[in-house]
């Protein structure tokens, strides 16, 4: 009988307050100089990682067109021929697995290239809140502290909470989480890689309303077995386990076919395997679906461009808290003056913002230019622009 189940669950909190006099100028210039190294550090990670990032893209790039230019689809996916032997070549087809995949503890066996027991614990888990304020000289500190009981999937360490009287996990669990793989993945005659099984990761929930409970201590309601004894007012401590499969490959009464994928790799005998571009890169690509080759390597070139802009966002920002940070300093000199401190915090962001701005987009075409000197050219007179911009909006100093 399939029953569903929700916790009521807890909620404790406690507040503490705590004080420190407030840095003198000689504390915080020393904590500044601190955070002068460190941007530091930060600046000239960013030039790094904005440099390769712009190499990474456009020799990603290449091989991706390299690999569209020798690509070969192929006819049938139940025959191995020897003239595709070391090429690279695109088959669709279903996923098939020699056998299936059990987990003998709860009588559960399923059809699929991945199978992943979840488990999670019904645990105290710390929430934090703080606030500071100037009292008396003093700065003041007010931290509130709030318990509630969750299921976590992970073992949530109760001596680092601030009272774990009270709020006290167990320091294991008693039955562990684990992915189990199909040791041989095959579409058709081909045996798939280790590298392209690592791809097979869209995991769905396996529905447990066709099977019993599997021990006399165990019960099931909804999705989940629950190792408990009123699962719903669960204790901590409490276990409850979830399953999970990734790339069906066999017909399954309860989930559907197998699952379809398409795949572009090299031919080696009856195995797929990695192919090396000329580049420098490797091609072993797989997605789920019946995708033509043009579309799969559509793909490939947004998750490239997906890819390049998320890391140069990441090396700007990078660069701006960098800068930022150098400049600190002169926040520090004024902090005693507040109207002056607030201009100056102004300016000084400003200032990171431009300067990050043109040196991100000339680190990129310092990188753009043994591949496309044009291209490199250009970004590098763009990058100029936020400095003339700022540039136009200092007012002209007033004539004598």
């Amino acid at each position: 009988m399939s029953r569903n189940f929700s916790d009521t669950g807890s909620r404790k909190e406690h507040v503490k307050i705590t004080s420190e006099s407030k840095p003198g100028f000689l504390e915080r210039l020393s904590e500044t100089s601190g955070g002068m190294l460190m941007g530091l550090v930060t600046f000239l990670l960013a030039f790094y990682l904005l440099f390769t990032n712009e190499g990474r893209a456009l020799r990603t790039a290449k091989s991706l067109d390299e690999g569209l230019s020798l690509v070969i689809p192929l006819d049938s996916i139940h025959s191995v021929s020897q003239q595709n032997e070391g090429r690279l070549v695109h088959l669709v087809g279903a996923l098939s697995t020699s056998k299936p995949l059990f987990d003998p503890s709860y009588g559960l066996s399923i059809q699929a290239v991945k199978l992943k027991r979840n488990v999670e614990m019904y645990q105290w888990v710390e929430y934090e809140e703080s606030k500071e304020y100037e009292e008396n000289g003093e700065t003041k500190k007010e931290t509130k502290y709030s318990y509630n009981t969750e299921w976590k999937s992970e073992v949530v360490n109760s001596r680092n909470f601030d009272r774990e009287i009270g709020h006290k996990n167990p320091s294991a669990m008693a039955v562990e989480s684990f992915t189990a793989v199909s040791p041989n993945v095959q579409v058709g005659s081909f045996v798939l890689s280790k590298g392209l099984v690592d791809k097979i990761d869209d995991f769905k929930q396996l529905s447990l309303s066709h099977l019993e409970d599997p021990h006399a201590d165990v019960t099931r309601g909804g999705d989940y077995f629950y190792h408990s004894d009123n699962p719903r007012r669960p204790e901590v401590g409490d276990l409850r386990v979830s399953f999970f499969y990734a790339g069906l490959s066999g017909d399954d009464p309860y989930l559907g076919s197998a699952e379809q994928v398409t795949v572009v790799a090299r031919q080696r005998g009856d195995q797929l395997v990695p192919y090396h571009t000329k580049s420098g890169d490797v091609l072993q690509i797989l997605y789920p679906g019946d995708l033509t080759v043009e579309e799969v390597f559509q793909k490939e070139h947004q998750g490239n461009t997906m890819k390049t802009w998320a890391l140069r966002g990441v090396g700007w920002l990078a660069m701006f808290v960098g800068i930022s940070l150098m400049t600190r300093i002169f926040y520090t000199l004024v902090d005693w003056f507040p109207v002056v401190r607030d201009l100056v915090n102004i300016g000084l962001k400003a200032f990171a913002f431009c300067v990050a701005s043109s040196l991100s987009l000339l680190t990129i075409s310092v990188g753009w230019l043994f591949y496309r000197p044009l291209w490199a050219l250009l970004i590098g007179l763009l990058s100029v622009v936020p400095i003339v911009v700022a540039k136009s909006r200092v007012p002209p100093k007033k004539q004598q």
